[in-house]
């Protein structure tokens, strides 16, 4: 086994592409931050990525991160879901998740925030915007994000909105999915001219182990890698 195959050597190569791509866009290494996605991932896998220092990780399921917030209890491990939540998952959410990046209706931010007020604690959030016309892909509709932020600041103070997140269309073309990352940035752009009261759009979390360098480049604050860190998945077979 060299050491390109073991999980170091796929983070380190991962770390060394994020600053080029930083290099090539003019901006500060410091400025993208890696999301390591253990989903499908057991508990070995876990441990092996918290000896390299990594104590964040994505989820697309409540259930797994119920499952891996109990098996780490007090480990100081933080599980963001990037998956599309349910409105009926919304109590599992509130309680096991440090942040929740598909915040995409007004029905799930209702549901989130009712439990979070039974939890007694408060969530970060961003919110999903489509910018694709693949019918597979959740999100907001562009024009739909303005009126519901101002919505989530004046009724459900529980929510922390600090930026937006996309799914890119899934192409060869690397201009058709570039063009999905520069759309939901403009779209930031044009959101933080109206200065909407206790709304935070610093961060744009774009880009996955396939694009994440074309998301650096139209400007992600943060890239979603799984598979590039943690190898290939394993689906269990369908029943």
């Amino acid at each position: 086994m060299t050491a390109d195959d073991t999980m170091a050597g796929r983070l380190a190569q991962i770390q060394q592409r994020i600053r080029e791509a930083c290099e090539r866009a003019g901006r500060a290494p410091g400025s993208v931050t890696l999301l390591p996605v253990s989903k499908t991932f057991g508990e070995d896998a876990i441990r092996e990525a918290m000896g390299l220092g990594l104590t964040r990780f994505g989820e697309n399921k409540t259930q797994e991160i119920r499952q891996k917030a109990a098996a780490f209890e007090g480990d100081g491990l933080q599980w963001v879901l990037i998956g599309h939540l349910q409105t009926n998952k919304a109590k599992d959410a509130a309680r096991d998740a440090a942040e929740v990046q598909s915040l995409d209706r007004v029905e799930l931010a209702d549901a989130l925030h009712r439990r979070l007020q039974n939890e007694g604690r408060t969530l970060d959030v961003l919110v999903q915007v489509k910018t694709s016309s693949e019918p597979s892909k959740f999100g907001m509709e562009p024009q739909e994000v303005s009126p519901f932020l101002r919505r989530i600041a004046s009724e459900y103070p529980t929510l922390r909105v600090q930026g937006l997140m996309t799914l890119a269309v899934n192409s060869p073309d690397p201009n058709e999915v570039r063009a999905c990352f520069r759309a939901l940035r403009e779209l930031r752009d044009g959101l933080v001219q109206e200065n909407i009261p206790g709304v935070s759009l610093d961060r744009l979390s774009m880009g996955m182990s396939g694009d994440f360098e074309l998301a650096i480049e139209e400007g992600s604050t943060e890239v979603r890698i799984g598979s590039a860190i943690f190898g290939a998945r394993h689906y269990p077979d369908p029943q």
